[in-house]
């Protein structure tokens, strides 16, 4: 099976003198970007190497993230990088990483079968505790669920993604 990769952040500007560039989340995404990362910058330039490693990666909070590459030590090189996006092997990423892309999420199908609930995933409102799905449920109207643990578990590659509505939805919670 071929490696699957995903974008995971873009290069926002260049930082200081040595090659460092100020990398962004894309997609809703928390900045993933670490020490020892292996990523590729796409599209790639005419000269040089697609492929880098992170090198160092220190996170400012909501901005963005200082990242160094390996191979990147001018400014030059890094100026090459501005407006480029990473991309990471899946496999590389976290665990949870199904749980934080909004791109994979939107128009997804849940159901929770406890309930006979199933609706779509209409929008994903990013929050700083956690993030919370807009479900549009047929004839019921719209249904806020929680991104935690104890509402959604696993999310599979394919299919309708298994939820634990009912503590929320009976309650009258999230209407």
């Amino acid at each position: 099976m071929r490696e699957r990769y995903r974008v995971i952040a873009r290069v926002e500007k260049t930082h200081g003198r040595r090659g460092e560039v100020v990398t962004v989340p894309v997609h809703g995404l928390p900045s993933l970007m670490r020490e020892g990362l292996k990523v590729a910058v796409v599209p790639p330039q005419l000269k040089g190497s697609r492929w880098h490693t992170v090198e160092e990666a220190t996170d400012d909070g909501r901005a963005g993230q200082l990242v160094s590459f390996a191979d990147v030590t001018t400014i030059d090189g890094a100026q090459g990088l501005v407006g480029r996006y990473v991309l990471a092997s899946r496999k590389d990423l976290p665990d949870d990483f199904e749980l934080r892309n909004v791109e994979l999420l939107v128009g997804r199908q849940v159901s929770d079968e406890g309930l006979g609930l199933s609706g779509t995933i209409a929008e994903v409102m990013v929050g700083p505790a956690n993030d919370v799905w807009a479900i549009d449920v047929a004839g019921e109207g719209e249904l806020l669920l929680p991104v935690i643990d104890q509402v959604v578990g696993e999310v599979p590659e394919k299919g309708a993604i298994p939820v634990n509505a009912a503590g929320f939805y009976q309650g009258g919670a999230g209407r």
